[in-house]
């Protein structure tokens, strides 16, 4: 579906418009569906890709 993204820690899918957190990582923007996500993805986001 058109604007939907997977949250690279969880992967659950949501729209990119309805993210929670956004971190951008080697000039990739990433969505998250929590804060709590973003930051798990933050601690290691090499870990995730």
């Amino acid at each position: 579906m058109f604007g939907m993204v997977r949250d690279p820690v969880c992967k659950v899918k949501i729209k990119k418009t309805e993210a929670s957190a956004t971190s951008e990582y080697q000039g990739k923007l990433y969505y998250f569906c929590s804060e709590k996500c973003r930051d798990k993805f933050d601690k290691d986001p090499d870990n995730y890709r």
